[in-house]
């Protein structure tokens, strides 16, 4: 499952943007491949998505999205195409059918952005990979058998 999420942070009076691409396992809901970018593109989506084939060469899941511009591109699915994977899609206005990954963008928001005043890209940057770490091996949840 794979989603895009923005991120704010603040350069003196200047508010910046982020966008976290994250590719979300849902066997056991570990954050498989991730890409940190300035800019909401296709090539964000495709980084994340050549990372996480580079890292899993013989896995073929079924690839869920949202309808984003991104995922709905010939390129991205050429790329499923070449990589084994067949493609399913929210529908319209249900955005439930993402729901494991808006979930996961809730928890990291949750336990370790809102509240919080980032003041530089490297800053907020270096938070999203540690807390990806510590979620993927040592947050207690059901589904990595951390309970």
């Amino acid at each position: 499952m794979t989603d895009v999420t923005e991120f704010k942070y603040y350069a003196g009076p200047t508010v910046h943007k982020i966008y976290l691409s994250a590719i979300l396992d849902l066997c056991d809901r570990r954050v498989i491949a991730f890409v940190i970018r300035d800019s909401n593109d296709s090539a964000l989506v495709y980084d994340t998505f050549d990372q996480a084939v580079e890292a899993n060469p013989e896995a073929h899941p079924l690839f869920h999205s949202d309808r984003g511009f991104q995922y709905t591109t010939r390129v991205f699915h050429d790329k499923l195409a070449a990589a084994g994977m067949p493609q399913s899609m929210s529908r319209i206005g249900k955005c439930i059918d993402n729901g494991p990954m808006e979930g996961f963008w809730g928890i990291l928001k949750r336990e370790r952005y809102y509240g919080r005043r980032f003041t530089s890209r490297e800053e907020l940057a270096r938070m999203i990979q540690e807390y990806i770490t510590y979620y993927n091996s040592m947050r207690l949840q059901h589904g990595l058998g951390i309970i």
